[in-house]
């Protein structure tokens, strides 16, 4: 589960200054940012833009060049689904677009009732049991649209469960 705080420029700013010392301080601060909020948030492009004397376009751009970067808040469970060759040759793009229409989002995307949002990655080292696709932490192989709908209903009765 993806367990995030609340926006708040005090914590933003600590946690900016606890990376401040790392070479090409730019990304680790992004990282830790998203690691704390679950997203880069709009705020934090300008103290980030003013502790490294950067433009707000500088920052920007870095934010929105890296696909990982996220502008919005997660879901509470992330899906990946693997888009290299080796899915892709186990029919991954027909597993993708049953996900899609199961969950009516599309990649980048989180559903209405922010319980998981969707992304793409180039390869989950699951080559051999694909097409793979990873809830959360958890490595999920030789999944077919019945077996992605069991997955799913399995992570949310789980969480209910809490």
């Amino acid at each position: 589960m993806n367990a995030r705080s609340p926006w708040s420029e005090d914590r933003a700013t600590a946690v900016i200054a606890a990376n401040r010392h790392l070479r090409g301080a730019l990304l680790p601060m992004l990282h830790a940012l998203q690691e704390e909020f679950g997203c880069i948030d709009e705020e934090a492009i300008p103290l980030l833009a003013r502790e490294l004397n950067l433009s707000r376009a500088d920052v920007h751009g870095v934010v929105s060049f890296y696909h990982e970067f996220r502008r919005s808040r997660p879901g509470r469970h992330t899906i990946k689904v693997c888009r290299a060759e080796a899915c892709q040759s186990m029919n991954a793009d027909g597993l993708i677009e049953h996900i899609r229409r199961r969950l009516k989002v599309d990649f980048h995307e989180t559903t209405a009732d922010d319980a998981f949002s969707l992304e793409p990655v180039f390869c989950l080292g699951n080559c051999a049991l694909a097409p793979a696709v990873m809830v959360d932490e958890t490595l999920h192989g030789r999944v077919s649209p019945a077996r992605f709908d069991a997955i799913t209903a399995s992570t949310l009765a789980t969480e209910a469960a809490r």
